[in-house]
């Protein structure tokens, strides 16, 4: 039951992965998540752009990152332009000002090949979870840990995790994908 437990876990941080890279993932409207992946070069090291501003949305097509610490605005500003993230910030010295532009048809289909990338990593975790508890029960049943009945039906309740964690997978990337692709 251990292994299970276990399993069931890893699954769930498989899960819990995706849904943070998703949210990374920019729709036609602005949300602080994606400026997650941004770092800033401050204090001598890049840090994330969370820890060194606060990001908000005054605006469906608006972010505004408010720094902590005023110097760091055009290295905050820089850090947003050479993201790749599409995005041109402006400051005005007090904040940095991000308008989100509407997203172009390619983009669009640029974001769903990204998305389906993501949702396959995911998968693959899952799989190899599932690889893992089903070669430990396995190798219980071999040293006599577990009867067969007792090692076939624990085989069968682990690939009845995968194939749950797999489908809510399946349904983010799902409702994700027209998110992305809704004008």
């Amino acid at each position: 039951m251990e292994t299970l437990k276990e399993t069931e876990r890893r699954m769930e941080e498989a899960l819990m992965a995706v849904r943070r890279e998703f949210s990374t993932v920019r729709t036609g409207k602005a949300t602080p998540a994606i400026l997650d992946t941004v770092r800033v070069e401050a204090y001598g090291s890049k840090m994330p752009l969370n820890q060194v501003a606060s990001v908000s949305t005054p605006e469906p097509s608006l972010l505004v990152v408010q720094p902590f610490d005023r110097s760091l605005i055009a290295d905050i500003e820089r850090a947003i332009l050479t993201a790749d993230l599409g995005l041109n910030p402006s400051n005005d010295g007090q904040v940095v000002r991000v308008p989100v532009p509407p997203l172009n048809e390619e983009r669009r289909k640029e974001y769903v090949r990204l998305l389906s990338k993501m949702a396959e990593e995911g998968r693959v975790s899952i799989r190899h979870a599932r690889r893992d508890a089903n070669e430990e029960i396995k190798s219980r049943m071999k040293a006599g840990e577990l009867s067969d009945d007792e090692g076939r039906r624990q085989v069968d309740e682990v690939q009845g995790l995968t194939n749950r964690h797999i489908g809510k997978i399946d349904a983010l990337l799902e409702t994700k994908e027209k998110e992305v692709m809704a004008l």
